[in-house]
């Protein structure tokens, strides 16, 4: 088995994320290249040299430039603030670098097409870090609605609900920062917005209204000096698919109590299907007709019949976690590498998850219904 090299930028709770998938991927799954920690880049170093001996790496360096110019380097990961994906992007596809990039891609669609662009002209493999749809049960629903098992769609709701920004108090950070572009709408948005594609296509049409909840925030612990919030804290979107359906997608960061509410509900004419990450190892099925005395909704447990469950644990009903997903997305990965295939979802469906969240900013703006070209 040979090796293809990793390089990860960025060490923290995504950057050593992607360090465990990569690990992991290489026992898990049956890969004819074997992922190697090549080299991790942080410009603090201390935490570089830390995720440097926790994870294994066998280089460290606070140069980001650096790693993307190795040549033991075939894989490129960019966990940093999403305004620095863009130069970093560019830097490793130049360099003939498959990137792997955390969502969102970049601060606006436009952006986020020169990318994808400079990267189908270079023939690299792109992946984006939308690891909940690689759950099993989610591919599973998607198989439901697409073999017509809930007959036409006709509604969704969906919301990506957490907790860690309401405090009024909270530190103003880069996720504030306005040349990032949205709020919330592209921090949890883009991953209700890109679950919602993944499960029923397209989306044409939608208005949205953002709300700026905490109109400003300290800028550092305990200063009295506070930085005006810019961006949105709720994002509350009304949608058209493609497909004919109508939904409702919200995403909301000062959620009191949520740590993790991301979720859905499908509605069709034979059935219907709910989820939630609080319970990612359940998807909740609802069939229409039978004896009325046992009609509800009934609980389907991820198991091995689930693939790839079944690599994590042989039993069902003990369920994988949230690195396990993300193994998951990096197996995939490097099987398209292998493959000469493309990876999903890569930099093109994260532009079009861009665009939806560009024209819901413009949406708010104008009061008005948009089209999303």
């Amino acid at each position: 088995m040979s090796d293809i090299g990793i390089g990860i930028i960025g060490t923290g709770f995504m950057g050593q994320s992607h360090a465990l998938a990569y690990r992991a991927a290489g026992g898990i799954f049956p890969l004819t290249r074997k992922p190697v920690l090549e080299m991790v880049a942080d410009n603090n170093e201390a935490a570089g040299a830390a995720a440097f001996r926790q994870y294994g790496f066998k280089r460290v360096t606070n140069n980001w430039r650096d790693l993307v110019n190795d040549p033991h380097i075939h894989i490129v990961s960019i966990t940093t603030p999403n305004t620095l994906h863009k130069e970093m992007a560019l830097a490793a596809i130049a360099a003939g670098k498959h990137v792997h990039c955390e969502k969102p891609i970049a601060p606006n669609a436009a952006d986020a097409k020169e990318m994808l662009e400079a990267a189908e002209k270079a023939g690299v493999k792109t992946q984006v870090g939308f690891n909940y749809i690689k759950n099993p049960v989610l591919k599973l629903a998607r198989e439901m609605i697409i073999s017509g098992e809930l007959g036409d769609i006709i509604g969704f709701r969906g919301i990506h609900a957490e907790d860690y920004m309401t405090d009024p108090d909270g530190v103003w950070s880069w996720r504030l920062d306005p040349k990032g572009g949205g709020g919330v709408i592209a921090d949890l948005g883009s991953h209700i917005i890109g679950m919602a594609r993944f499960l029923l296509g397209p989306i044409t049409e939608l208005f949205a209204d953002l709300e700026t909840v905490v109109p400003s925030r300290p800028i550092a612990p305990g200063s009295s000096e506070r930085r005006a919030v810019e961006v949105d804290d709720i994002a509350r979107l009304t949608v058209r698919f493609a497909r004919g359906c109508r939904g409702s997608i919200e995403a909301n960061w000062c959620a009191t109590g949520r740590k993790m509410q991301l979720g859905f509900e499908v509605a069709g004419t034979k059935g219907s299907l709910s989820f939630t990450q609080e319970r990612f190892n359940e998807l909740r099925y609802y069939k229409v007709g039978g004896d009325p005395r046992h009609q509800g909704f009934t609980t389907i447990e991820a198991g091995p019949a689930h693939a790839p469950y079944g690599r994590f644990c042989v039993a069902p009903g003990h369920q994988i976690g949230f690195n396990d997903l993300k193994a998951i997305e990096v197996a995939e990965f490097l099987a398209a590498i292998e493959n000469g295939e493309g990876a999903n979802p890569d930099f093109r469906e994260a532009w079009e998850i861009q665009k939806i969240v560009d024209m819901a900013i413009k949406a708010s703006v104008t009061r008005n219904w948009v089209s999303i070209s």
